[in-house]
């Protein structure tokens, strides 16, 4: 045996960063075990283009479910940008859209009023008053042990409030409260991020609801520097603490009694025992690693598209500015029909027709990004996450060309409420090759260790227990338990985990601080 520390943790995720500076800065001796050269996860930065100095979100890209605990306790260098809109979403039928705008009131309910939606204004504000008062009331709780159903029902007071949010399809609620198609859509749409579900799916109902109830306010801000600032400043904590990190470190098992085999980059083979393990993976990808059999291969429903251009685009809508219309969530064919169809059509193993798409542009917000020169061209990132595009997709075909598929599709989508092609507007990297990346389900998992893409490492739970939960242990109570009492779960799989949170590593390090 070589090295014994007390807490071995599997990957190198933001979670296993967020859990190893908590621990280590408990006293406790830890090892970070990366397969990759350095560490992070999804949530890092790179220079995708040759000779172009941007630096991209690759991966996950805004953050809304760091609580400011975290934060604070951990005293990160961390700033995130709020952005002043919030969604801009064009009518397919009409060339006007629909302007969200934090910072102009009669603006917006001028917008809904040009698409025909000046009735569901006060549905509108009704609706999401619900969804603050969920969050005001939920979001509290994630880094503290799991509340019970019963308990978190009475902390928000509303009864039904509750039965349209949790207990019954999101979309019959969807349906009653507004009577236009795009509002509806633009509602629903927080229910679809990385899952692949119809209106009427539970699933949408939990990917909704952590949606929405991001530090209390349900505010999706942008992570000044990119998600890179964010995952130094991790580590720089959990050094900072004492905790060690071995990268290239592939873990190929892992027993129940906490011994971790990992191998290094010349194939040499490594053990350590553990008091306790931290699995920073899939809990596909874990059960694998400890013999067990596997749970059902989870599925992602995303695709992303990273681009440099030379400038915003162009809107058919003349009587937007880019710049707004770019400044918030760009919602492209998710109008509620339109995301029923293209689930219709996934579901069949086609491609839908006119991708249901949401861009991000990051550098109105942070132009950090972006080399000064870049910057004062014009230049802008774009970020395409393309909705339900499952993995059974990609697995169906050769993922090379159901990439260039799905590229082409996304395009499409975007170019169908533009006023110019977004491919002339491509910056060109060294070589002469336009300044655009695909990534797949299928490259996620290569790239990531994410079995299906699927970045939540399976499907999402509901943060809170049935009432009748064994909490009988600090790992059930906090969320992290499997099976093997010396085996935690710490990243997205662990039940309130999903998205760049930090409340899987936290809540599991807590588990191991109560003693497990």
């Amino acid at each position: 045996m070589s090295h014994t520390p007390h807490v071995v943790i599997v990957g190198g995720g933001h979670n296993a960063l967020v859990a190893a500076a908590y621990l280590a800065q408990a006293g406790r001796s830890v090892t970070v075990l990366e397969r990759l050269g350095s560490v992070g996860g999804a949530a890092v930065s790179a220079q995708a283009f040759d000779g172009l100095d941007a630096r991209l979100s690759r991966y996950s890209y805004l953050v809304s479910l760091l609580p400011e605990r975290i934060i604070r306790e951990l005293r990160l260098d961390i700033r995130l940008a709020s952005r002043r809109y919030s969604s801009y979403t064009p009518d397919p039928g009409t060339a006007r859209g629909l302007l969200v705008d934090h910072g102009d009131r009669a603006a917006t309910e001028a917008s809904f009023a040009s698409i025909g939606a000046a009735a569901d204004v006060a549905a509108w504000d009704e609706f999401y008053a619900g969804t603050s008062r969920l969050a005001a009331s939920l979001f509290p709780t994630v880094c503290e042990p799991l509340p019970t159903r019963s308990e978190a029902r009475r902390a928000l007071g509303d009864d039904d409030l509750w039965a349209a949010l949790i207990d019954d399809a999101i979309g019959r609620h969807i349906e009653a409260s507004f009577g236009n198609d795009l509002v509806r859509g633009v509602a629903l749409t927080d229910g679809l991020i990385g899952t692949f579900a119809g209106a009427h799916d539970l699933a949408a109902n939990r990917c909704f609801l952590y949606h929405v109830i991001g530090g209390g306010t349900g505010d999706w801000k942008v992570p000044v520097g990119g998600m890179g600032a964010v995952t130094r400043s991790l580590e720089n904590a959990a050094r900072g603490a004492g905790a060690r990190f071995v990268t290239g470190a592939e873990v190929v098992a892992v027993t129940p009694d906490g011994e971790v085999t990992w191998r290094d980059a010349d194939g040499t083979e490594h053990r350590i025992a553990a008091g306790v393990v931290l699995s920073c993976v899939a809990p596909h990808m874990l059960a694998r690693l400890l013999g067990d059999t596997p749970p059902e291969r989870p599925e992602g429903a995303q695709v992303k598209v990273n681009l440099l251009v030379s400038r915003l685009p162009h809107l058919l809508d003349a009587t937007i500015d880019p710049a707004a219309a770019f400044g918030g969530t760009f919602h492209i064919n998710e109008t509620y029909s339109q995301l029923q169809s293209a689930f219709d059509a996934a579901s069949a193993f086609q491609i839908p027709d006119r991708l249901p798409a949401e861009i991000y542009c990051h550098s109105l917000t942070d132009p950090s990004i972006l080399s000064p020169e870049l910057a004062a061209s014009g230049a802008h990132t774009l970020t395409i996450f393309g909705l339900h595009t499952p993995d059974r997709l990609v697995t169906a075909g050769t993922n090379d060309a159901v990439r260039a598929e799905l590229q082409a599709a996304a395009l499409a989508s975007l170019d169908s409420v533009l006023a110019e092609p977004i491919e002339d507007l491509l910056l060109a990297d060294v070589a002469g090759r336009p300044a655009i990346e695909t990534k797949t389900t299928l490259d996620l998992e290569f790239a990531l260790g994410m079995p299906g893409g699927n970045i939540f490492h399976g499907e999402l739970a509901w943060p809170f227990v049935e009432d009748d939960a064994d909490l009988s242990t600090a790992a059930r109570r906090w969320g992290v338990a499997t099976r093997h009492p010396r085996i935690l779960l710490c990243g997205s799989g662990a039940q309130r985990g999903g998205a760049v949170s930090g409340i899987g590593g936290h809540n599991a390090a807590m588990a191991v601080l109560e003693g497990a």
